[in-house]
């Protein structure tokens, strides 16, 4: 993965937490963004991402991943990933 789109803290954070550059790049093809008002997206795997992730990459990529399915990217205004880390709980939707 090409990490010209990562901050500083994204790659600390993504090497503190476990999440490899595999699991960001599938993140961001397949993951659903929403906004969070505050100038940034937050990007996740939702129901409908893990069923496109399996229907393009077989249901042994979903296995594979496990829990790191639970992982979300931060994306600032510029494009830029700003940290990384696991759902713990629940994204609210508004």
């Amino acid at each position: 993965m090409d990490t010209t789109g990562l901050t500083r803290h994204a790659r600390v954070r993504m090497q503190q937490r476990g999440i490899g550059a595999d699991v960001l790049e599938d993140l961001l093809a397949y993951g659903r963004a929403m906004h969070d008002h505050h100038g940034a997206e937050i990007v996740f795997f939702d129901r409908a991402a893990r069923r496109r992730l399996a229907e393009e990459q077989g249901e042994e990529t979903i296995r594979r991943l496990g829990k790191r399915l639970s992982a979300y990217a931060i994306i600032g205004a510029d494009g830029k990933v700003r940290t990384v880390g696991h759902r713990i709980r629940r994204i609210q939707r508004q």
